[in-house]
């Protein structure tokens, strides 16, 4: 009996490692900027959910493409109706893994530089990504940040003519995420 509670309270044990092993947001932090000689368009989300997973380094991302917030409402308003036709692809996804997430130590503080790759879904359109990005391991807080370009066309993003020198056909992504341990 004495080992059959041994072991019953090392699978419970076990089972609570295995759930403090992901981590989690609601909160993160993903904007964007694009310059032309005309204008510079930039726009912030600060409600990007986020989850990692630690033994393996995958994550996902999804973003809501309608909680970017711009300075101008007038860009806020074409952003989604004209370009990203928000209301048809509501969200951004990613979904892929550290490559090098054997490197990352999480429990020795530190920025270790990582680069990821995955599947990114923007304006139903999914592209095969990989981005240099930052793991910065400080006490149990864990963050992840990178800034990777983006070719508007590559999603399928149809610019009018008429303003198509108002918008850059590339633009720079910044990710920045602090995350929570997931908590069942």
């Amino acid at each position: 009996m004495k080992k059959i509670t041994i072991v019953v309270a090392c699978l419970l044990m076990a089972g609570t490692a295995m759930q403090a092993q992901k981590y989690f947001t609601r909160d993160g932090n993903v904007a964007f900027f694009s310059s032309t000689p005309i204008e510079n368009i930039e726009a912030h989300n600060s409600k990007a959910t986020s989850v990692l997973d630690a033994e393996s380094g995958r994550m996902e991302f999804a973003i809501l493409i309608k909680a970017f917030q711009f300075e101008k409402a007038l860009m806020q308003e074409h952003f989604n109706e004209n370009y990203m036709e928000s209301s048809t692809y509501p969200k951004a996804t990613f979904k892929g893994a550290v490559k090098d997430w054997s490197k990352v130590n999480l429990s020795k503080d530190g920025e270790y530089p990582v680069t990821v790759a995955g599947d990114m879904t923007i304006h139903g359109v999914t592209q095969t990504v990989e981005a240099p990005g930052v793991i910065t391991v400080k006490g149990d807080a864990i963050s992840a940040a990178s800034e990777f370009p983006i070719a508007v066309a590559d999603y399928d993003i149809e610019i009018p003519a008429v303003v198509r020198d108002n918008i850059a056909k590339e633009v720079k992504v910044t990710v920045a995420i602090d995350y929570q341990p997931l908590s069942r």
